[in-house]
C-alpha cells in the first residue's frame, strides 16, 4: 500500500485521520495561501488545496497526498483565522444567530492521478451572549481556527443550534468521503 501524507499541521486533521486509522506522515506545504482577486468564496478551500498538494508532489513521490483547507462563508465573505482577540469576538458577533456555510476543499493526489473535491455543511448558530463570546475567547483562543471557534469545543456545544451536512468538514476534513475516495481511487 502506498505512503499516505497528510500536507496540513492541523490538529484537527490528524486526529481525524488517526480516528479513522490511516497511517500517514505529515509534510507541510509551504505555500501563499492568498487566492486570486474576485474568487467566489466557495472554489477558495479547493483551489488551496489543490496548490498544497502540487508543493509536496514536488518533494514525495509515489505517495498519496491529502491537501486540504476550510473557510468559513457567511453571505458570500470569508471569515479567516482572527488576527487577535478583538478579531475574534468581531467575528463570533457576526455568526451570533446566523447561519453560515463550512467549505471544506481536498485534493488526494498520487502522481499523474488527482481527485479534488468541496464539502458544504450549513451551521446554524443560537444567539449568544458577549459574555459567552468573551468567554469562549479567552479561554479557548481560537486563532488558528478558520470562523474563530471550533465545533467540538465549548463554544460548538452550547451555540450551535444545527447543522445541515457533514460535522467532520466543520472539524476540518470530511473524513468519510476522504476515505471512500481512497478505497475507490486509490488502494484499488
Amino acid at each position: 500500500m502506498a505512503k499516505i501524507i497528510l500536507a496540513s499541521q492541523s490538529p484537527r486533521r490528524k486526529q481525524l485521520m488517526e480516528a479513522a486509522e490511516i497511517q500517514f506522515d505529515i509534510i507541510i506545504a509551504d505555500v501563499d495561501e492568498t487566492n486570486p482577486p474576485g474568487m467566489a468564496g466557495e472554489l477558495v478551500p479547493e483551489y488551496l488545496a489543490k496548490k498544497k498538494a502540487a508543493a509536496i508532489e514536488q518533494q514525495v513521490h509515489d505517495a498519496i497526498i491529502i491537501a486540504a483547507d476550510t473557510v468559513v462563508l457567511l453571505d458570500h465573505e470569508i471569515l479567516g483565522k482572527p488576527k487577535d482577540e478583538t478579531d475574534a469576538i468581531n467575528i463570533l458577533s457576526k455568526l451570533s444567530g446566523r447561519k453560515h456555510e463550512v467549505v471544506t476543499g481536498v485534493c488526494m493526489q498520487k502522481g499523474s492521478k488527482q481527485v479534488c473535491f468541496s464539502t458544504v455543511t450549513e451551521v446554524y448558530f443560537r444567539s449568544l451572549t458577549e459574555e459567552q463570546i468573551k468567554h469562549f475567547v479567552t479561554n479557548y483562543k481560537p486563532y488558528d481556527k478558520a470562523g474563530a471557534y471550533a465545533i467540538q469545543e465549548w463554544i460548538g456545544m452550547i451555540g450551535i443550534e444545527k447543522i445541515n451536512g457533514d460535522y467532520y468538514n466543520v472539524m476540518g476534513l470530511p473524513i468519510g468521503e476522504v476515505v471512500r475516495i481512497l478505497n475507490r481511487d486509490f488502494w484499488n
